[in-house]
């Protein structure tokens, strides 16, 4: 599934595809596997993208259905059915829920390091 509303907003507002990756931290290419609703645009990803254009996250946001979903860092293949499930290169079948809940708690850690690493600085300048 098409993502125009996002592609519409970003153009409006003149942005290319590589802008829009950039603040994603993806390639181009993966970024317009994602506009074109071919790789999943993950939470986190809306928010950056929606707070780059400086609108709600309401504004661009459209479901996905994409069969492909994929972590900054590490990309993640689904096979080409719908089936729900993510096949590995090993063939071992995993729910595509697993998934995205292990990506929603890699995200939550992300978060708690920076914090931590924000903490740590700060009782280095208190010494």
């Amino acid at each position: 599934m098409q993502k125009e509303k996002l592609r519409t907003i970003r153009k409006k507002k003149g942005y290319t595809q590589q802008q829009i990756a950039d603040v994603i931290a993806t390639d181009v290419s993966n970024y317009s596997r994602k506009e074109s609703g071919d790789v999943k645009i993950i939470r986190d990803e809306w928010e950056k993208i929606a707070s780059f254009l400086e609108i709600p996250m309401e504004d661009i946001y459209e479901d996905d259905d994409a069969q492909i979903i994929v972590n900054n860092d590490h990309p993640v293949f689904n096979d080409s059915s719908s089936s729900g499930y993510f096949n590995h290169f090993n063939n071992t079948t995993i729910p595509l829920s697993i998934v995205e809940e292990l990506q929603n708690y890699i995200k939550i850690l992300r978060e708690e390091v920076q914090r931590l690493k924000e903490e740590n600085k700060a009782l280095k300048e208190k010494k």
